[in-house]
């Protein structure tokens, strides 16, 4: 299934340049990670997290997105049209004109099926972070408080509260593999993106196939689906 882009967005360009778009960093692997991969890295220490208090979310199998209040792309800054991101344009073109300039929202565009198949989510786009002028991300109460008036649904949250190891560690149950990726830990506090590397790191289960840029050249694909009534408020 596809949907045609709305005509209204068709004109909208970005009104700035590529150069002064971000490219959403890299996030290292726990030291208790199984799916690193040969170009990826571990996180150099839990330094960060120790004493503070640490937001865990669910880690979703999709294509990761910013969306500002003049444009959006994918991780790749020149991302070019494809079906898979059309529900999500129609989307941000309904919530655009709220978000200050030069800020950004980054989540997850679940519209498509990659390696999991999706068949309740709360919404086609899940915001992970959003990040201000100054190129900081912003603290996580403060996320959640602009998500609801951006109508912007959150990745599920598991875990909030004091950094535990232990803890953290035994959120993942193999049984729930077929549902989810694994999970991301970041500080509460806002984030610098010259520190994003030592204060958010990810846990990726044991054998995750990532999609790479192969299938964006499949203009066919499986669509995941929002659980019943999700979405109402949104754009369809």
């Amino acid at each position: 299934m596809t949907m045609q882009e709305p005509e209204a967005f068709r004109e909208v360009k970005p009104a700035h340049s590529v150069a002064e778009r971000v490219k959403y960093p890299r996030t290292p692997h726990l030291p208790w990670s199984p799916g690193l991969s040969d170009d990826d890295r571990r996180i150099e220490t839990l330094d960060a997290f120790h004493g503070r208090r640490v937001i865990v979310t669910s880690k979703m199998d999709g294509e990761n997105t910013s969306l500002y209040r003049t444009g959006m792309h994918a991780r790749s800054l020149d991302s070019r049209r494809h079906p898979s991101r059309d529900w999500l344009k129609g989307f941000w073109g309904a919530m655009r004109m709220d978000l200050p300039d030069r800020w950004r929202v980054c989540g997850e565009n679940l519209f498509a099926t990659h390696s999991i198949r999706y068949r309740d989510l709360a919404s086609f786009f899940l915001g992970f972070s959003v990040w201000n002028a100054q190129n900081v991300c912003l603290g996580w109460d403060e996320t959640v408080e602009w998500f609801a008036l951006l109508g912007i649904e959150p990745v599920p949250v598991l875990y909030d509260g004091k950094f535990d190891a232990a803890a953290i560690q035994a959120l993942w149950r193999e049984s729930e593999r077929e549902r989810t990726e694994g999970y991301v830990i970041r500080v509460a506090d806002e984030i610098r993106y010259a520190d994003f590397r030592r204060c958010v790191a990810k846990f990726v289960r044991s054998g995750h196939v990532q999609t790479d840029e192969h299938w964006m050249h499949n203009h066919a694909f499986e669509q995941n689906h929002m659980r019943e009534h999700a979405g109402e408020s949104q754009w369809k």
